[in-house]
């Protein structure tokens, strides 16, 4: 084998090297004559740029993309003004070539002002804007606005009564049957739509002033008064006949002092119907502060509060029916005022 053969790849290395000596040295020596070939100067003015026109403006762009660029809103007096807007941001309903100026033109929503809008920033380019809820506490802004709350914050809004829903009566029916008496005492049956009962006894009959009954679940709910007897026309006979008439007192706490009278003896058939009690029950609904739809109860004549978990119990049912209840409220001069509502329905109190 011959020493070329032996030692191919040192030669061909050693080659590479020497080409690569000879290029390097040629592009030195062209870069000693780049001006007279090219007729330019390597060196621009300033900033070691090359000298093409224009080149001195590069630091200048340079320092001007490190400039803050934040934007400050313009205001013409203390009005507030949008420079980036063309065209007119509001126009009249019934003439759309003509733009509204919302301080100095008519309302957009009547009857909410337009700088109110403005004041609470708030958009008011939408048809339904009175409608709107934007701190989400159930009042609309127009209902914000009639009570002289902030719309946009949720703990200020008008008086709750104004979102209490009644959805629905439920009651219970009852009735008591006193039995034949003598000597003033009686006995007394009691049911219920539940079909609850309780039962005094001929054998242990009740005196006036007496607290019956001796078991739940209606235990020591009624006291005997007293009785009379009266003259009560017979429907059926069309003649009037002699009735002893039984007077007893509830004593359920919001029922006491209510005095019911029953005819003795009233027995268990269709009589029974005309002398049918109620203990009436309301479910209602807060619906605010995401409450909406969710039920509570509230028995007749008793007290509760706004929102239903509070802590003051500002309010009474006074009354229930199957169509309206009656409530009481406290007023802002520290009176109270009571407003109907109608079932299924909100409160209609007029804004002061």
């Amino acid at each position: 084998m011959s020493w070329f053969e032996k030692n191919y790849e040192k030669v061909v290395l050693g080659g590479a090297v020497v080409a690569a000596l000879g290029l390097a040295y040629f592009g030195w020596s062209k870069y000693q004559k780049a001006e007279e070939d090219f007729n330019i100067g390597l060196r621009g003015k300033g900033a070691d740029n090359t000298d093409v026109p224009g080149a001195e403006l590069i630091p200048k762009t340079g320092q001007s993309l490190k400039a803050d660029r934040t934007w400050s809103k313009a205001l013409d007096g203390d009005r507030p003004v949008d420079l980036f807007t063309g065209i007119p941001l509001f126009i009249k309903r019934d003439n759309p070539e003509q733009p509204l100026d919302l301080l100095k033109g008519e309302m957009v929503h009547s009857p909410i002002p337009n700088q109110w809008w403005l004041e609470h920033q708030i958009d008011l380019g939408f048809a339904d804007s009175p409608q709107r809820d934007p701190d989400d506490d159930g009042f609309t802004n127009l209902e914000e606005f009639k009570g002289k709350t902030d719309p946009n914050n949720a703990k200020s809004h008008p008086e709750l009564i104004r979102k209490l829903k009644y959805v629905k009566d439920e009651s219970l029916v009852w009735v008591v049957r006193p039995g034949y008496g003598s000597n003033g005492q009686f006995p007394f049956n009691y049911e219920d739509g539940e079909g609850k009962r309780n039962r005094v006894s001929a054998a242990n009959m009740i005196e006036p002033g007496g607290l019956f009954f001796p078991e739940a679940p209606q235990k020591n709910r009624f006291k005997l008064l007293g009785h009379e007897v009266r003259k009560v026309l017979n429907e059926k006979i069309n003649i009037e006949q002699d009735v002893t008439i039984v007077r007893i007192e509830d004593q359920k706490p919001n029922k006491k002092g209510t005095i019911y009278e029953f005819p003795s003896p009233l027995p268990d058939d269709a009589r029974k119907n005309q002398f049918l009690q109620y203990d009436r029950t309301a479910v209602l609904s807060l619906e605010a502060l995401g409450m909406e739809g969710d039920e509570f109860k509230v028995e007749e004549n008793t007290t509760f509060a706004l929102p239903p978990d509070g802590a003051e119990k500002k309010y009474r049912v006074k009354t229930v029916t199957p169509d309206s209840i009656t409530v009481e409220y406290p007023t802002a001069d520290g009176g109270t005022k009571e407003i109907e509502i109608n079932k299924g329905s909100l409160p209609e109190i007029p804004w002061e």
